[in-house]
């Protein structure tokens, strides 16, 4: 958990990161060796000279693999997501096995608090999935297209009372939920709470309690996790929380693709409009998940704003702005928005270099882009990593999987702020390919 300064608000940003960074560098962890904490500070202080545009020691080679865990260790999607100490256990095995820098799939997701909730938005193994694949999303519209003012008026609201009673089975009673204003007149908090006794809102309170549950049995497998990796083999995390773009807020989670895409000429300046009003509550999202974690870094997955689902107009005047917004809101509390930019990004990337955000304070990793033209658009003002094609890990050989990185390293790693990463999260690899992977970068990467 972060801990505020006293004098945090007269703080420049500057010190802000440096004072968010700081423990992240030097956690207060009980390390198992001396070996293992000199490893851990060597790791971390390499990132963060890649943040600032610095030469470090070597390229970082950040892992991404999530499904390649439950396939290398033979645990099954299922079990990583209801057996807790099998997750633990695989997971641990994976990073021992493999011996990367940074911690490659530190987490697990709890399928006990999925079924609890009865999440709606989802299909995962032992819900309607084989115990063999990976989560999937179950897009549809769970925002109607006529409640766009009620979005714009109140977000928290709309959220709590319309979204999620229609994505959780079990909050289906937060539809009656009260206006809590009506506790400011002393006779009016009996009225207030009325609907509360209802037993559609008791069902669905006890079930919230009920997740409550699941969630602490979940972060105390966390907890056994992580400290075996940072603890036992110096690894740091590099994602401490997560935020979105206002406008994937909308596309991905509340209207769905087809919906949201015809919004974009049926009613346009709505959508404008509700993209800014979710700007303070994307920055609120990743701000808090800092807060909570102690890590600094908050990744942003970039979905609707890629080259194939909107023109370079749309994108400078629906989603652009809005995530702008919200990297500037993330870096004024020192926090620091790391891109996962999904696709290809070959259209946008002037249009982002141009708009003056801040250097030294955002990583970007790409996914299809041409990684010599991010060089160009983004090397003297933001690190950025990525293209290592998922498909290389599982179809690929060793050989080839090596002189893809020696390949990146030469033409885009020279001047540093450069780290190597895959493009996507990979859930099949071969194991001699992750170990190319890992190997080379380690071996060739060094200035």
């Amino acid at each position: 958990m972060f801990n505020y300064p006293e004098n945090w608000g007269s703080l420049t940003v500057d010190e802000k990161q440096e004072a968010r960074l700081a423990p992240w560098l030097s956690p207060q962890v009980e390390f198992d060796t001396s070996a293992a904490e000199d490893a851990y500070k060597r790791r971390a202080q390499r990132v963060k000279d890649v943040l600032e545009l610095k030469v470090p020691d070597r390229v970082p080679a950040i892992p991404l693999f999530a499904g390649a865990v439950a396939d290398y260790t033979e645990v099954s999607h299922k079990d990583l997501m209801y057996d807790y100490e099998k997750a633990v256990e695989a997971i641990v095995k994976f990073h021992r096995d493999f011996e990367p820098d940074y911690q490659a799939a530190p987490n697990f997701l709890p399928g006990k608090l999925y079924d609890v909730l009865g999440l709606e938005t989802y299909r995962w193994p032992g819900d309607g999935l084989p115990e063999d694949v990976t989560f999937q999303m179950a897009e549809k519209e769970y925002m109607r297209a006529d409640e766009y003012d009620q979005l714009i008026a109140d977000p928290e609201s709309f959220y709590m009372r319309t979204y999620m009673p229609r994505a959780f089975e079990a909050l289906e009673g937060w539809r009656m939920l009260p206006l809590f204003f009506g506790t400011v007149e002393f006779p009016m908090i009996p009225f207030m709470m009325a609907p509360v006794a209802a037993p559609p809102v008791q069902k669905a309170f006890e079930a919230f309690m009920e997740a409550g549950r699941a969630t602490a049995e979940w972060l105390g497998a966390q907890a056994r996790s992580g400290a075996q990796l940072v603890g036992g083999m110096g690894l740091p995390a590099t994602v401490g929380g997560f935020s979105k773009a206002p406008f994937d807020i909308i596309g991905d989670t509340l209207r769905g693709t087809h919906a949201v895409m015809l919004d974009l000429y049926r009613q346009p300046e709505k959508v404008i409009a509700a993209c800014e009003r979710l700007v303070p509550i994307a920055v609120q999202m990743g701000i808090e998940a800092c807060n909570g974690t102690g890590n600094p870094f908050v990744l942003i997955p970039l979905h609707k704003g890629a080259d194939g689902f909107m023109s370079n107009d749309q994108f400078e005047r629906f989603y652009w702005p809005t995530l702008k917004a919200t990297i500037e809101g993330i870096i004024e509390e020192g926090v620091i928005p790391w891109m996962f930019v999904e696709g290809s990004y070959n259209q946008r990337l002037e249009i982002i270099a141009a708009s003056d955000l801040p250097t030294g304070k955002t990583m970007w990793m790409f996914d299809q882009t041409e990684m010599e033209a991010v060089r160009d658009a983004f090397g003297d003002w933001a690190c950025f990593g990525g293209n290592v094609p998922a498909p290389l890990f599982h179809a690929g050989t060793p050989e080839q999987m090596a002189d893809h990185v020696k390949m990146l390293i030469d033409t885009v790693g020279g001047d540093g702020g450069y780290f190597l990463s895959p493009g996507a999260v990979i859930d099949h690899a071969r194991p001699e390919n992750m170990h190319a992977y890992i190997d080379t970068a380690r071996e060739y990467g060094v200035y």
